[in-house]
């Protein structure tokens, strides 16, 4: 099980430990490094700052937005970073939700999210094989365009640019085990947001037919301390803004993966504390038990005790986000 770091995106301004966390993630062997997007900084541009300032670990987005750009713009952003950082680019996707698809990108979310998600992946394949112009008569993606506001005379393009890569690494975000399966098809990998070591059995299904060298790559926060209650505050923190606010009261995927993961009654009461206002309460509501059971938080000996469980199963990749240089090195010393 390789080690990643994930730097996630930026709050109200660049964090400036970012770069210096990057560089000591490398120099420990860590395999690679992942920046994210919500509704303020982009993806590609930490990644790129940090691309320059290191030479060996591997790039990844966890996760660029699909709404935010064309396929193809994205595969532009891919190709260019991947030949800027000698072939380290490794291109994660995922498609959002509806409050952030049309109230940020002002875009409607997809009826069918599984079939634009192919459609996504399979326009960004096209750019990356560079063995023809790109085409695509698709529901939600068309190459070139043939939509009534349209001139008719768009014309069928390859980049100009060949790209470094045509098999460059895609790997998507998926929730559902529906969209979880699909992953599996046409993907390189999969970035679970929720992993627990003890509940396997919640994926088991949707990852029956894994191929030969697909990825897993969930994300964890990890932190050596002595509190473990004190600890997990930041993880609890996070749980009660995405089950409580990253989606609607009737269609909120994070909240559904929580329920299905067991915690269904306490999830319904996160988001209805959350969208009440009472904010706090939220985050105290989340469980201790599942805050911990996806997260590496504690002392050294507790930690190297659960690592043992993640290396266990079918994860491949673990993305730490892991807030300072003493913890990145000892899960580094601890994964050797």
């Amino acid at each position: 099980m390789r080690l990643g770091l994930a730097l996630g995106y930026w709050g109200r301004g660049p964090d400036r430990t970012h770069l210096d966390l990057a560089a000591e993630a490398e120099n420990l062997g860590y395999g690679s490094v992942w920046t994210a997007e919500a509704w303020g900084s982009d993806a590609f541009t930490p990644l790129t700052w940090i691309a320059a300032h290191t030479s060996r670990i591997r790039l990844g987005t966890a996760i660029a937005q699909m709404a935010a750009r064309t396929p193809t713009a994205t595969a532009m952003h891919a190709l260019t970073l991947d030949h800027l950082s000698g072939g380290r680019m490794m291109l994660g996707l995922g498609l959002s939700g509806p409050q952030v698809v049309e109230g940020w990108y002002g875009r409607p979310f997809p009826a069918s999210p599984l079939t634009a998600t192919r459609e996504y992946v399979d326009v960004v394949r096209q750019v990356l094989r560079r063995e023809g112009p790109v085409a695509l008569d698709g529901r939600f993606h068309q190459h070139p365009y043939r939509g009534e506001d349209g001139t008719g005379i768009g014309k069928p393009l390859k980049p100009i640019t060949h790209p470094l890569r045509a098999d460059l690494p895609v790997l998507l975000g998926a929730e559902g085990p529906k969209n979880i399966a699909q992953t599996t098809r046409i993907a390189d990998g999969w970035l679970p947001l929720y992993w627990s070591p003890t509940r396997t059995d919640v994926y088991q299904a949707s990852l029956a037919d894994l191929p030969e060298g697909f990825m897993i790559a969930p994300m964890a926060r990890a932190k050596v301390c002595d509190d473990v209650a004190e600890g997990l505050l930041p993880v609890k923190a996070m749980l009660g803004f995405y089950i409580g606010g990253m989606g609607h009261a009737a269609r909120n995927f994070h909240a559904d993966l929580m329920a299905r993961m067991g915690y269904e009654e306490e999830a319904r009461r996160i988001q209805e504390l959350f969208l009440a206002g009472r904010r706090e309460e939220a985050v105290l509501a989340v469980p201790d038990a599942f805050a911990d059971e996806i997260s590496l938080i504690g002392p050294r000996e507790r930690i190297a005790e659960r690592l043992d469980l993640w290396r266990k199963g079918p994860v491949t990749d673990l993305l730490l986000t892991a807030p300072d240089p003493h913890t990145l090195r000892v899960l580094a010393e601890l994964n050797n």
